[in-house]
C-alpha cells in the first residue's frame, strides 16, 4: 500500500506492476467498496501496471467531511486526482459510483489521460427510495438487498459474497450511505459529449442495479465509445467475471495502440 497526502487527508492506493509496458490503469471503486474490488485486475500487471484507489473513509484512506452529493464526488475526485498526478497513470476506470468519479474527472477536470472505462455505472444512477431509507435506518436489510442475485452479483459463490457482505460492513453504513445519496443526485446525462477520450463501457447482462440501457446510454452519447456486455454477471462484472473483463480491457486498450 502507498499513500498521497492532498487536502489535509491522506488517500491510499496499490500499485501491481510487473513489467507490462502499456499505458498504466487507474481503477476507482463503488459505493461502499475499496480498492480490493480490482483484485483480480493485478493479474493485468504483466501487460498494463494497475493502480487502485481507496475513496476517503474507504479501506485505508483517511475521511473527509463533506456532504452527500456534488461536494463529495469532487472531493472523491480530488482523491483520484491526487493519485493520477502521483502515478502518472494513463487510464481512468470506474465501478458504479467510481464511473461517476470518473465521468466527473474527465467532464470538470481535464486530466491529462488517454482513455477511460466504465462499468456498472450511469450517466444518472437514481436509487431505490426504499434502498436510501434501509441505509438510514436498517443497514442490514440494505447490506442483504443488495447481495440478492441480479443486485452487484447473478450468481456469486459463496465465498465472493461474503467477502462483499464483509466490505461494507467495513466500509460503515455512515459512508455507505453518503456514497448511494452521491449517486442518487449524480447526473451528467446532457454533458456526455464533452467526454472527448475513448472509452470502453462494460455491462454485466443481468445487473439490476445500472442495467443495460444504461450503459447503451453512454455508449451512444460518448462519442467514441465501446460497448461489451459480459454474460452471466451483474453490477460487479470485474469480480465476478474478471477473465472476461480484463479481455475486455486488454482488447479495447489493444485496439487504441
Amino acid at each position: 500500500m502507498e499513500t498521497v497526502r492532498h487536502h489535509g487527508r491522506e488517500t491510499a492506493y496499490d500499485v501491481a506492476e510487473r513489467g507490462g509496458t502499456g499505458p498504466t490503469i487507474c481503477f476507482v471503486h463503488g459505493s461502499g467498496g475499496s480498492r480490493a474490488a480490482w483484485k483480480a485486475q493485478h493479474r493485468l500487471a504483466d501487460r498494463y501496471p494497475i493502480v487502485a484507489v481507496d475513496l476517503s473513509g474507504h479501506g485505508d484512506s483517511e475521511d473527509v467531511d463533506a456532504d452527500p452529493g456534488y461536494t463529495t464526488l469532487s472531493a472523491y475526485a480530488d482523491d483520484v486526482a491526487a493519485v493520477l498526478e502521483a502515478t502518472d497513470a494513463d487510464v481512468l476506470a470506474g465501478n458504479s459510483l467510481g464511473g461517476a468519479v470518473v465521468m466527473h474527472l474527465l467532464l470538470e477536470r481535464e486530466p491529462d489521460v488517454e482513455a477511460a472505462v466504465l462499468t456498472g455505472t450511469g450517466a444518472k444512477l437514481g436509487v431505490l427510495q426504499d434502498l436510501l431509507e434501509w441505509l438510514a435506518d436498517d443497514f442490514d436489510r440494505a447490506v442483504e438487498f443488495l447481495h440478492v442475485d441480479d443486485r452487484l452479483f447473478h450468481d456469486p459463490s459463496p465465498e465472493l459474497r461474503e467477502e462483499s457482505i464483509e466490505e461494507m460492513y467495513d466500509c460503515g453504513r455512515a459512508v455507505t450511505e453518503r456514497d448511494f445519496l452521491t449517486c442518487h443526485r449524480f447526473d451528467v446525462r446532457d454533458d456526455l459529449y464533452g467526454i472527448d477520450v475513448p472509452t470502453l463501457v462494460v455491462y454485466g447482462e443481468h445487473d439490476q442495479l445500472t442495467p443495460p440501457q444504461y450503459h447503451e446510454y453512454l455508449a451512444n452519447e460518448i462519442d467514441d465509445a465501446e460497448l461489451v456486455e459480459l454474460a452471466d454477471a451483474a453490477h460487479l462484472t470485474m469480480l465476478e467475471q474478471p477473465a472476461a473483463f480484463n479481455d475486455a480491457v486488454a482488447d479495447f486498450l489493444d485496439g487504441l495502440e
